[in-house]
């Protein structure tokens, strides 16, 4: 086999190489604007993108420098092939923290060599909560650096001082954009947890890119892919991930195939309820969501959100019912307010930020042609205690139980509970998971619960609260309203 010689040649933007004694002309070396929505390439920069239409999301990225007529060569594996059979499985260990809510979203702590995202919208609370679970983690004995391209060192103080009772000595902070400079203080200072704050702002020099780009931003979560998941010195590394305005993580949809776990923190800037929710997580389930109250001092895990989202209350009063929703695998008891009144306009609004406008015209026409009330000629408000969505139809008869309370003016009595669905006919239907949401509320010590007939295998295995069972929406009204006492 003839000598290989290989060596390049940058002449006009144009790369030579040499096999042998042939001469091959490479791709010219370019730039291309791709767009990050939906990967299509322009040949100059625009302000919207051909393929998808979007505006703003085109980003600049060099190409070129590859041969045509090279071919992929086999080469051998210093790694030996492995049935998966004979491969022996092993349980990743965990740095567990006491942010409970933290912890379940997770899947039970950190895993010690794994690499994830966070992204949340400008003001939500990342940087803030990132800072909380370094304390935490310090505080246990893990060393952690904390490296900022969007703010100084003097900000990251400013901010730790007013959210955290002490500083731990453990924590060390690095404000920079270059990734390169990052890898060499993580050599320096060989931290248990890398946090980078955000991923977007930083640059490795070995790139022309400027910061942000696809480029960029893929080749540094690569070189910190490198960092966590190294075989001499495996460690924890969490990033921050900027959000487009369409609420998604910012970048190219490789980002999130690259990292174990994405994170997304719900909440706008100014509303006390965050939550925490995983839309992948290699390490655990995407169903479970943590829920925290961001107050002065930063955010507060809310242990029990059964007790968060119902008003305590002696008396009873209209637009008021009581339901239960499910949060991964955790049962919550949701207070449903509704306020019901007359119009003065053609078209009467249907007003609600816990859920969909279409959704409460639909259940307000059943209410009118089902149970034979006018609201047509109504307003309908509604909301619930914390301001949590209602994503499941289980919790469509308090909705509409809500309404009928505030339309008629009569309050229902604050141990009572509705889970069931409304069909278009007026009829109740059964939902998932029914036991384990009546387990919750007998432990928090309601005593009736109204759902579908034959819903449950056994409505009397409850001890401690009595299950109603109906038909219809108008069966359930008229024993609340008529047949109960108040």
């Amino acid at each position: 086999m003839d000598t290989l010689f290989l060596f390049q040649i940058i002449c006009n933007k144009v790369e030579v190489r040499q096999f042998g004694t042939r001469m091959i002309e490479l791709k010219k070396v370019k730039t291309v604007y791709i767009c990050t929505s939906c990967e299509t390439q322009h040949p100059k920069w625009q302000g919207f993108c051909n393929g998808c239409g979007e505006r703003g999301t085109l980003k600049e990225e060099i190409t070129g420098g590859e041969s045509k007529q090279t071919k992929p060569r086999a080469a051998k594996s210093n790694v030996p092939v492995k049935r998966l059979l004979d491969t022996s499985s092993s349980k990743s260990d965990r740095l567990v923290t006491s942010i409970s809510e933290f912890n379940r979203v997770m899947g039970g702590g950190i895993v010690k060599d794994s690499l994830s995202i966070i992204t949340a919208v400008p003001g939500a609370g990342k940087s803030t909560l990132l800072l909380q679970v370094s304390q935490d983690l310090a505080s246990k004995r893990f060393r952690v650096l904390y490296a900022s391209g969007e703010e100084s060192e003097s900000q990251i103080k400013n901010r730790a001082e007013r959210i955290l009772p002490s500083i731990h000595e453990n924590i060390w902070i690095h404000s920079d954009t270059s990734m390169n400079n990052v890898l060499g203080v993580i050599e320096t200072i060989d931290p248990d947890i890398i946090i980078i704050d955000s991923i977007q702002t930083f640059v490795l020099d070995e790139f022309p890119s400027r910061p942000g780009s696809p480029t960029q931003t893929m080749e540094c979560a690569n070189a910190m892919l490198k960092v966590a998941k190294s075989a001499e010195r495996p460690r924890a590394v969490m990033m921050v991930g900027q959000m487009t305005k369409d609420n998604e993580l910012a970048g190219l949809r490789a980002l999130e195939h690259l990292v174990d776990t994405v994170l997304i923190l719900d909440g706008e800037e100014g509303e006390e309820l965050k939550q925490l929710s995983a839309s992948k997580n290699r390490y655990g389930s995407t169903g479970e969501m943590g829920f925290f109250s961001m107050e002065e001092n930063g955010l507060r895990a809310i242990d029990n959100p059964s007790e968060f989202f119902i008003t305590q209350r002696n008396e009873i009063v209209s637009g008021s019912a009581l339901t239960v929703i499910k949060e991964g695998t955790r049962p919550i008891i949701v207070e449903v307010e509704s306020l019901v009144s007359p119009t003065f306009t053609p078209y009467p609004s249907r007003i609600g930020e816990c859920m969909r406008k279409d959704q409460i015209s639909t259940l307000t026409a059943i209410l009118e042609q089902r149970a034979g009330l006018q609201m047509l000629t109504q307003n309908v408000v509604i909301k619930t205690t914390g301001g949590i969505r209602l994503k499941e139809t289980s919790s469509n008869l308090a909705v509409l139980m809500s309404i009928v309370s505030s339309y008629k003016g009569k309050g229902i009595p604050n141990d009572v509970v509705f889970i069931a669905d409304i069909g278009l006919t007026g009829e109740l239907k059964k939902v998932p998971t029914l036991e384990p949401r009546i387990r919750e509320i007998e432990r928090m010590g309601y005593k009736k619960v109204f759902i579908a007939r034959n819903a449950l295998r056994n409505p009397k295995a409850f001890n401690d609260i009595e299950v109603i069972s109906c038909n219809t929406l108008s069966e359930v009204i008229d024993k609340v309203f008529n047949s109960m006492p108040f």
